[in-house]
């Protein structure tokens, strides 16, 4: 059953056109072409990837975000209470009105008191300031050395051309990363697109590997060049952000909508994926290969006017009356500052000659993404 699956999945019919096979990409006269198995070599480097990260993060990262002046606000904890916290982790975070005014009997709690547990307990998930930079600082260092890689590496030669050693690593190190990402994605910062993250890192592993393995080393270069040109100006934006250094983030921020625009909704669907699309059947009929392909780009395409429309959204901030640049994709931390009052107004009485203070400031968390 194995054998024969492995054998319709290896057909030639399926990843070349008419006249071409894996044989056209078996090593001769001194030259190399890429290989399905070359692939196993990417397995390792993710596990590398995510051991290097752990030490950026605790190292150069923190000492970084210490050099910008990252600061992390305490948090005002729950109180320590079994019933609201077994509803929190079993039930729902979210309690309804009706729920609230059941758990209000059974703990002897005021509504305000429980909604103000409840944003308490929530922002304690939260991930903290420092945890998100630490997460741009690593991404922004890989994305910018990726793109000088991705330059260095890109040459002007057919498709079909003998693999050079820059090409090798460049395919195997933007594989494992993207691997690792996947790896990493369950303990990363959660944001509202998470689910189109992991579309978006599943489509990119597959379009990797598909175009390595049928030797498209060129279309493949280019996808992932487009893709590496605007993400490192996004992460390092979001770390000027959680730095609060505005207007370096805004301006980054802007920088960053540009080139996004012209790569992704430019460059990428009226130069590659036109190329991958309309050259391809001027040469050969199509075939499943043909459509696998264009298919993954056509994805990651509706996945760039999805984040083009966030990054539009978050382009308004910059109008008059406005000065910070929200990341739509962001999970706000709550303030407790309406609750607070409602409690100084409860303890107002016994404390008639005391003094009365405003409450917890609200904490600001905004950041920037196009994202992740």
């Amino acid at each position: 059953m194995l054998s024969r699956l492995s054998e319709w999945f290896w057909n030639e019919r399926l990843w070349f056109p008419e006249g071409l096979g894996w044989a056209d990409l078996e090593d001769r006269d001194g030259l190399t072409y890429s290989k399905a198995s070359d692939l196993w070599v990417t397995l390792p480097i993710a596990l590398a990837f995510l051991i290097i990260r752990q030490i950026f993060e605790r190292t150069v990262a923190t000492q970084l975000a210490a050099a910008l002046g990252v600061k992390e606000k305490v948090r005002v904890k729950a109180a320590h209470n079994l019933t609201l916290e077994s509803y929190f982790r079993i039930t729902s975070k979210n309690p309804k009105q009706s729920e609230i005014e059941s758990l209000g009997k059974k703990t002897g709690y005021s509504e305000s008191q429980i909604h103000r547990w409840f944003r308490r307990r929530r922002n304690e998930e939260r991930p903290n300031k420092l945890k998100k930079f630490r997460e741009a600082s690593w991404r922004f260092t890989f994305y910018l050395l990726a793109f000088i890689a991705g330059l260095a590496a890109l040459i002007d030669v057919s498709i079909k051309h003998p693999l050079l050693p820059s090409q090798y690593w460049y395919y195997m190190i933007e594989l494992g990363f993207y691997m690792s990402l996947l790896f990493s994605v369950a303990s990363d910062v959660k944001r509202k697109d998470f689910k189109e993250q992991i579309v978006h890192h599943v489509a990119t592993i597959l379009l990797i590997s598909f175009s390595w393995c049928v030797n498209y080393i060129r279309a493949g270069t280019l996808i992932m060049l487009v893709h590496d040109a605007s993400d490192y100006l996004l992460e390092s934006a979001k770390m000027f952000n959680y730095a609060g250094w505005r207007k370096a983030c805004n301006y980054i921020f802007i920088i960053f909508a540009v080139i996004f625009i012209i790569t992704r909704l430019v460059i990428f669907p009226f130069w590659i994926l036109h190329c991958t699309l309309v050259y391809p059947v001027t040469v050969y009929p199509p075939f499943f290969g043909y459509y696998f392909f264009n298919g993954l780009l056509f994805v990651l395409q509706c996945l760039h006017i999805f984040w083009a429309v966030l990054i539009l959204h978050m382009a308004i901030k910059f109008l008059p009356g406005n000065n910070i640049v929200e990341d739509e994709r962001s999970d706000r931390e709550e303030t407790d500052t309406e609750d607070d009052e409602e409690e100084q107004e409860d303890r107002k009485a016994p404390m008639k000659n005391g003094p009365v203070q405003n409450g917890h400031s609200p904490l600001n968390n905004n950041h920037h993404r196009k994202t992740e």
